[in-house]
Protein backbone atom coordinates (compact mmCIF):
# COMPACT_ATOMS: atom_id res chain seq x y z
CA UNK A 1 0.00 0.00 0.00
CA UNK A 2 1.72 3.15 -1.15
CA UNK A 3 -1.09 5.48 -0.21
CA UNK A 4 -0.02 8.17 2.25
CA UNK A 5 -1.90 10.91 4.04
CA UNK A 6 -1.38 14.64 4.13
CA UNK A 7 -1.21 14.12 7.88
CA UNK A 8 -4.81 15.05 8.63
CA UNK A 9 -6.55 11.75 7.95
CA UNK A 10 -6.32 8.29 9.45
CA UNK A 11 -5.71 5.87 6.58
CA UNK A 12 -5.64 2.58 8.48
CA UNK A 13 -9.17 1.68 9.56
CA UNK A 14 -9.92 0.28 13.00
CA UNK A 15 -9.88 -3.53 12.99
CA UNK A 16 -10.15 -6.48 15.33
CA UNK A 17 -6.33 -6.44 15.49
CA UNK A 18 -6.35 -3.08 17.28
CA UNK A 19 -6.24 -2.61 21.04
CA UNK A 20 -9.67 -1.13 21.71
CA UNK A 21 -11.44 0.23 24.80
CA UNK A 22 -15.14 0.76 24.38
CA UNK A 23 -17.22 -0.26 21.41
CA UNK A 24 -16.36 0.30 17.78
CA UNK A 25 -19.86 1.67 17.13
CA UNK A 26 -19.40 4.54 19.61
CA UNK A 27 -20.21 8.01 18.34
CA UNK A 28 -16.59 9.04 18.81
CA UNK A 29 -13.52 7.00 17.94
CA UNK A 30 -10.23 8.31 19.30
CA UNK A 31 -7.03 6.76 17.92
CA UNK A 32 -3.72 7.47 19.59
CA UNK A 33 -0.30 6.68 18.20
CA UNK A 34 2.00 6.63 21.20
CA UNK A 35 5.37 5.75 22.68
CA UNK A 36 5.60 4.52 26.27
CA UNK A 37 8.77 6.53 26.96
CA UNK A 38 7.41 9.76 25.49
CA UNK A 39 6.53 12.09 28.38
CA UNK A 40 3.88 14.05 26.43
CA UNK A 41 2.29 10.66 25.58
CA UNK A 42 2.06 9.99 29.31
CA UNK A 43 0.36 13.35 29.84
CA UNK A 44 -2.11 12.64 27.02
CA UNK A 45 -2.71 9.18 28.53
CA UNK A 46 -3.87 10.84 31.75
CA UNK A 47 -6.01 13.33 29.80
CA UNK A 48 -7.74 10.52 27.90
CA UNK A 49 -8.39 8.63 31.14
CA UNK A 50 -9.99 11.78 32.55
CA UNK A 51 -12.13 12.22 29.43
CA UNK A 52 -13.19 8.56 29.55
CA UNK A 53 -14.61 9.27 33.02
CA UNK A 54 -16.87 11.92 31.48
CA UNK A 55 -18.01 10.50 28.15
CA UNK A 56 -18.24 7.21 26.30
CA UNK A 57 -15.91 6.79 23.38
CA UNK A 58 -14.05 4.11 21.50
CA UNK A 59 -10.35 4.46 22.29
CA UNK A 60 -7.73 2.76 20.15
CA UNK A 61 -4.03 2.70 21.03
CA UNK A 62 -1.43 2.05 18.35
CA UNK A 63 2.30 1.78 18.94
CA UNK A 64 4.70 4.33 17.53
CA UNK A 65 7.95 3.86 19.49
CA UNK A 66 10.51 6.47 18.56
CA UNK A 67 13.46 4.17 19.11
CA UNK A 68 16.09 6.68 17.97
CA UNK A 69 15.44 8.73 21.13
CA UNK A 70 13.57 6.30 23.41
CA UNK A 71 15.71 3.20 23.65
CA UNK A 72 13.25 1.16 25.73
CA UNK A 73 10.09 2.10 23.84
CA UNK A 74 10.20 -0.86 21.42
CA UNK A 75 10.57 -3.37 24.27
CA UNK A 76 7.75 -1.69 26.16
CA UNK A 77 5.49 -1.87 23.09
CA UNK A 78 6.31 -5.56 22.67
CA UNK A 79 5.58 -6.13 26.38
CA UNK A 80 2.16 -4.51 25.95
CA UNK A 81 1.45 -6.83 23.01
CA UNK A 82 2.70 -9.84 24.98
CA UNK A 83 0.15 -8.85 27.64
CA UNK A 84 -2.51 -8.41 24.94
CA UNK A 85 -2.33 -12.05 23.90
CA UNK A 86 -3.11 -12.86 27.53
CA UNK A 87 -6.04 -10.40 27.50
CA UNK A 88 -4.26 -7.88 29.71
CA UNK A 89 -3.18 -5.19 27.27
CA UNK A 90 -4.86 -2.30 29.08
CA UNK A 91 -3.45 -3.27 32.47
CA UNK A 92 0.08 -3.37 31.02
CA UNK A 93 -0.57 -0.21 28.99
CA UNK A 94 -1.52 1.71 32.13
CA UNK A 95 1.46 0.38 34.10
CA UNK A 96 3.87 1.36 31.33
CA UNK A 97 2.58 4.92 31.25
CA UNK A 98 2.55 5.13 35.06
CA UNK A 99 6.20 4.01 35.12
CA UNK A 100 7.70 5.71 32.07
CA UNK A 101 11.11 6.03 33.72
CA UNK A 102 11.30 2.32 34.57
CA UNK A 103 10.99 0.27 31.39
CA UNK A 104 14.03 -2.00 31.45
CA UNK A 105 13.71 -5.78 31.27
CA UNK A 106 13.51 -6.24 35.04
CA UNK A 107 10.73 -3.69 35.37
CA UNK A 108 8.77 -5.17 32.45
CA UNK A 109 8.97 -8.58 34.12
CA UNK A 110 7.82 -7.01 37.39
CA UNK A 111 4.79 -5.47 35.65
CA UNK A 112 3.98 -8.79 33.95
CA UNK A 113 4.05 -10.45 37.35
CA UNK A 114 1.94 -7.68 38.90
CA UNK A 115 -0.87 -8.19 36.38
CA UNK A 116 -0.54 -11.97 36.74
CA UNK A 117 0.59 -12.88 33.26
CA UNK A 118 1.85 -16.36 32.47
CA UNK A 119 5.48 -15.39 33.06
CA UNK A 120 6.99 -18.20 31.00
CA UNK A 121 4.88 -17.24 28.00
CA UNK A 122 5.66 -13.54 28.53
CA UNK A 123 9.41 -14.21 28.71
CA UNK A 124 9.29 -16.45 25.63
CA UNK A 125 7.37 -13.79 23.67
CA UNK A 126 9.83 -11.11 24.72
CA UNK A 127 12.93 -13.23 24.03
CA UNK A 128 11.69 -14.24 20.59
CA UNK A 129 10.35 -10.76 19.74
CA UNK A 130 7.06 -12.43 18.82
CA UNK A 131 5.22 -9.09 18.70
CA UNK A 132 7.85 -6.97 16.92
CA UNK A 133 6.04 -7.34 13.58
CA UNK A 134 2.76 -6.14 15.13
CA UNK A 135 4.52 -3.04 16.49
CA UNK A 136 6.15 -2.48 13.08
CA UNK A 137 2.72 -2.66 11.41
CA UNK A 138 1.42 0.02 13.80
CA UNK A 139 4.40 2.23 12.97
CA UNK A 140 3.92 1.74 9.22
CA UNK A 141 0.22 2.56 9.52
CA UNK A 142 1.09 5.69 11.46
CA UNK A 143 3.57 6.79 8.83
CA UNK A 144 0.96 6.23 6.11
CA UNK A 145 -1.40 8.49 8.06
CA UNK A 146 1.23 11.21 8.35
CA UNK A 147 2.43 10.49 11.89
CA UNK A 148 6.04 11.47 12.47
CA UNK A 149 5.98 12.36 16.15
CA UNK A 150 4.15 11.31 19.28
CA UNK A 151 1.60 11.68 20.63
CA UNK A 152 -0.62 11.74 17.54
CA UNK A 153 -4.40 11.68 17.93
CA UNK A 154 -7.17 11.16 15.41
CA UNK A 155 -10.80 11.95 16.31
CA UNK A 156 -13.19 10.11 14.02
CA UNK A 157 -10.39 9.77 11.49
CA UNK A 158 -9.28 13.44 11.55
CA UNK A 159 -5.95 14.50 13.06
CA UNK A 160 -6.21 16.52 16.27
CA UNK A 161 -3.82 19.47 16.08
CA UNK A 162 -4.96 21.75 18.91
CA UNK A 163 -3.35 22.31 22.33
CA UNK A 164 -2.64 19.33 24.59
CA UNK A 165 -5.06 20.09 27.40
CA UNK A 166 -8.09 18.17 28.61
CA UNK A 167 -10.64 20.93 27.97
CA UNK A 168 -9.63 21.49 24.35
CA UNK A 169 -9.35 17.79 23.59
CA UNK A 170 -12.75 17.14 25.16
CA UNK A 171 -14.25 20.03 23.17
CA UNK A 172 -12.80 18.63 19.94
CA UNK A 173 -14.18 15.18 20.76
CA UNK A 174 -17.64 16.60 21.49
CA UNK A 175 -17.61 18.86 18.41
Amino acid sequence: MSQTSDGDGLLIPISKHDNIQGTIDAQTILVKYGDYQCLPCGEVHRMIQEIQQQIQLCFVFRHFPRIHIHFQAQKAAEAAEAAAVQNKFWQMHDLLFENQYALNNGHLLEYANEIQLDINRFLQDMTDHVHAERVAQNIQGGIQSGVSNTPALFINGVRYRDAWDTERLLAAILD
